[in-house]
């Protein structure tokens, strides 16, 4: 249970709450949060607990947390096969990720929700023309013009009903029999058979194999074993535009607890994470599973301050710290903050974001994120915690199942040049499917040979 004393579903409008719209019509913005507030939860706080009893198992070094999905999800590419191919390269990276660190890997998409971004200038300028910021479909549109660009709370009714889709969608897919164990199998090995780096990745897949093979002759099969059909998937989105989170939050009739139905789990992004700040104000009483993004700014003291308010109780499973410091910054940055949480005996998942500090603008004008520095920053994560002796928990990724140009290199072979061809994203580059699998069965190789090092010096 969170510690929520003085607080209230509302009480963070009593404090600074940067990166939210003004909206002109504030009557039809009271309107639309009342009406939001009668319709039926998103997900429900028995989810919730069962999300935050499995992240428990992660900070005690017992799991991987595996957060990937959309940087920003737009009305006009909602579409069922847009999920699911994104679930399908969701669930490939978790089998790889699964046998890679012989541990349960705990499956969160950034999906259902994450429709609300933070914006860096509240205007933008085109032509000598200022609007509006985009900040994200639930807020207003993209495109450069004038009624587009003004805030409508309309849109939030518009955000729930396609998240309430996505949700269906995601439960049937989890449920259904398309997660079955030997089937995603089956896509790794497709895509190690057409990938020209294919090889570098067919001792792992072989190995999957031959675990799964040995499973079978013990009878341990889909039909035998129906977990083997389905698994647990949760949402998630950065908790950004707090009417709607406030409008989503409702009380267990359980026990009484708050929580916020929105998604599984909320995070609090590096640009709304400072004392005296609404978005703190709010998740501290919310019940759910929580994370904040840790960045190069936020000192060691500052950090244990934070966890002090949106963990008291120091509980296992409440609070996932995300790193994000860049390729170049995570080995002299990350340690510090690693050592005083251990000091501490704060119990956290530790989870790397390797793309927010790996944004670059290439040659063309476009921005992306080098696959070499994305891989860079994952393996710099790995070390710290190697050399600090805790648990490199999770990977957070921004990524997509389509066959999209955003990020360069990989075994795609993205490149300036051809990072036109399909850059479709409504606000950062992704990893593609090809680069998201190829990341996972690298991180995979990484776990494996440390685990092989420390059963080698166990042994000795």
């Amino acid at each position: 249970m969170t510690h929520s004393s003085n607080w209230t579903p509302g009480s963070w409008r009593d404090f600074e709450a940067l990166h939210i719209p003004e909206y002109r019509d504030g009557a039809a913005l009271a309107e639309t949060e009342q009406l939001l507030g009668s319709y039926p939860p998103l997900v429900f706080a028995g989810e919730a607990r069962r999300l935050r009893a499995d992240l428990a198992q992660v900070a005690a070094g017992k799991g991987f947390l595996l957060q990937g999905g959309d940087c920003a999800e737009s009305f006009k590419e909602f579409h069922p096969n847009n999920i699911r191919d994104t679930f399908r390269v969701l669930l490939q990276m978790a089998v790889i990720l699964t046998f890679g660190s012989q541990m349960p890997v705990v499956k969160v998409g950034r999906m259902a929700g994450q429709f609300a971004k933070p914006r860096s200038s509240p205007t933008e300028e085109q032509g000598g023309v200022s609007l509006p910021s985009y900040r994200g479909d639930i807020v207003n549109d993209m495109g450069f013009d004038e009624v587009g660009r003004e805030p409508d709370p309309a849109r939030m009714q518009r955000a729930y009903m396609q998240a309430a889709a996505t949700l269906n969608l995601l439960r049937a897919l989890a449920q259904g029999g398309y997660a079955n164990l030997h089937q995603v199998h089956k896509w790794n090995l497709d895509f190690v058979g057409a990938s020209e780096a294919g090889a570098k990745y067919q001792n792992v897949a072989t190995r999957i194999g031959e675990a799964l093979a040995f499973m079978e002759a013990c009878g341990v099969n889909p039909e035998s074993v129906p977990q083997l059909k389905g698994t647990d998937f949760y949402t998630s989105h950065e908790a950004l535009l707090l009417g709607y989170e406030q409008a989503m939050t409702r009380q267990d009739s359980l026990t009484g607890d708050w929580f916020d139905t929105s998604a599984h789990l909320l995070w609090i992004g590096d640009r709304t994470r400072f004392p005296g700040s609404a978005h703190v104000e709010f998740l501290r009483g919310v019940n759910n599973p929580i994370a904040m993004k840790a960045g190069p700014s936020l000192e060691p003291d500052d950090l244990i301050r934070m966890i002090d308010v949106l963990n008291p109780t120091n509980d296992p499973g409440r609070l996932t710290l995300i790193a994000r410091f860049g390729h170049d910054k995570v080995e002299a940055g990350l340690p510090r903050l690693v050592r005083r949480v251990k000091a501490e005996g704060r119990h956290v998942v530790w989870s790397c974001d390797p793309m927010h500090g790996n944004t670059i603008k290439a040659a063309s004008g476009f921005k992306t994120r080098p696959f070499e520095r994305i891989l860079a920053e994952v393996r710099g994560f790995f070390a710290v915690h190697r050399a600090e002796g805790t648990h490199a928990g999770g990977i957070h990724a921004e990524m997509t199942g389509q066959n999209v140009t955003e990020c360069t290199g990989g075994a795609a072979a993205v490149t300036d040049e051809t990072l036109a061809d399909r850059y479709h994203t409504h606000c950062d580059p992704r990893l593609n499917a090809s680069q998201s699998i190829e990341l996972a069965f690298l991180l995979a190789e990484g776990i494996r040979e440390e685990i092989d090092k420390d059963q080698i010096a166990a042994a000795a």
